[in-house]
């Protein structure tokens, strides 16, 4: 029976295309998939607190720890705090500033109708989640589904733009290293072995994301193919998950992974190039921003070195024991940078700096992303806050 159902399936289906017009279109109409039910963010429960507070303590165990990394004292690393002076801190949070709205161009791009300013908020106000929680990365997905359904935008406009986006992200993400070990690659020798493993695997897999992503999208077939078989072994089960009035009722997953191949096929082919622009812009800008902190608390090492040391420090983020890997980037990164002949002391003080532009900042600047988002006009189904 399961042989002649699949057989029957048109080839139009597996082929089916979607418009950018008809994207954009989408975020202006109800949709049968809308159960009128209001996006809401998480609970704030007991074990979520309890879980932000443990990985804020480990982070502050780990930058409480840095003197023992790089053998050298606190009080000398506030020496070379002190040389960060109003005009080199100025500077740097016009480039940490910069970095979040060349940011906005990826956003826009994967979903198709989103302004900048909109783009903006989400941006913030997800990576101000992020950066309370460890792994906070859900919650702030959770808070931008909450704010772009409030917005009135589509939901499978919404999952095709988070992934998209995410896909982007973790490709020139998990590539940097290998861009870092080939800006030193004469002296790869003097590279701690696990550091330049573990680089080498980050790109290794970004490569494999890369090549999966490019065959989801030019063999429609193979993505039929899986949803048949989602459908078969873990269909009934979704169902049962599933709340309100559709419980029970089948999902039909093939149909949901073609029409999200679909789209990401057109949102791809239309917005690649802004999408990478955004990534690619912000990583730069953030790079510039870690060059100008060094130089500002006096890390004299070659451009090269410092940016592998930033490459591989932006690998570390991912590490879900802490919000946003904080402590065990910066612990990552003095070591290298320490290994390379940095003054211990000042490679300290620059990777305290780089964290406080790069991560605490963004968390007041988050809070004004949901103070901008709670008093802007909802147009969509009423957004509600807990």
């Amino acid at each position: 029976m399961k042989s002649s159902r699949r057989s029957t399936t048109p080839p139009s289906a597996a082929k089916r295309t979607v418009q950018i017009d008809d994207i954009v279109a989408a975020n202006k109409q109800t949709f049968d998939e809308d159960d009128g039910t209001s996006p809401t963010m998480p609970k704030l429960s007991w074990r979520l607190v309890i879980h932000a507070m443990l990985g804020m303590a480990l982070a502050a165990v780990m930058i409480g720890a840095l003197p023992w990394f790089t053998s050298t004292t606190w009080g000398e690393i506030g020496h070379h705090l002190d040389l960060v002076g109003p005009k080199a801190s100025l500077e740097c949070m016009g480039i940490m500033l910069l970095g979040l709205a060349v940011y906005t161009f990826t956003l826009s791009a994967a979903l198709p109708g989103l302004s900048h300013l909109k783009a903006s908020i989400i941006n913030v106000s997800g990576s101000a989640v992020s950066n309370v929680l460890p792994g906070g990365g859900a919650v702030g997905m959770a808070s931008t589904y909450m704010m772009l359904r409030s917005w009135g935008f589509a939901r499978r406009n919404i999952s095709t733009g988070l992934i998209v986006s995410g896909i982007w992200n973790v490709l020139f993400r998990v590539g940097l290293p290998l861009v870092g070990i080939a800006a030193v690659s004469k002296s790869t020798d003097t590279l701690p072995s696990i550091v330049r493993r573990g680089a080498w695997w980050g790109g290794i897999i970004g490569l494999l994301l890369l090549i999966g992503f490019v065959v989801a999208l030019i063999r429609p077939t193979w993505t039929a193919w899986l949803g048949e078989q989602l459908d078969d072994r873990v269909g009934p089960l979704v169902a049962r998950m599933r709340r309100g009035a559709n419980k029970g009722k089948p999902m039909n997953l093939k149909h949901i992974l073609l029409d999200q191949r679909a789209r990401i096929s057109t949102v791809t082919k239309h917005g690649w190039f802004p999408m990478s622009f955004g990534v690619i812009g912000q990583l730069a800008l953030w790079f510039l921003l870690f060059w100008r902190v060094m130089e500002a608390v006096h890390v004299d090492l070659p451009v090269a070195d410092l940016f592998a040391a930033y490459a591989i420090g932006r690998l570390m983020t991912a590490i879900p024991f802490t919000p946003g890997g904080l402590g065990f980037t910066e612990a990552s990164t003095v070591v290298i940078l320490v290994f390379w002949g940095a003054n211990p002391a000042a490679a300290g003080a620059g990777v305290v700096v780089f964290a406080i532009f790069t991560h605490i900042a963004e968390i007041p600047i988050g809070a004004l992303g949901w103070l901008a988002w709670w008093a802007m006009p909802k147009t969509g189904i009423a957004a509600k806050v807990p």
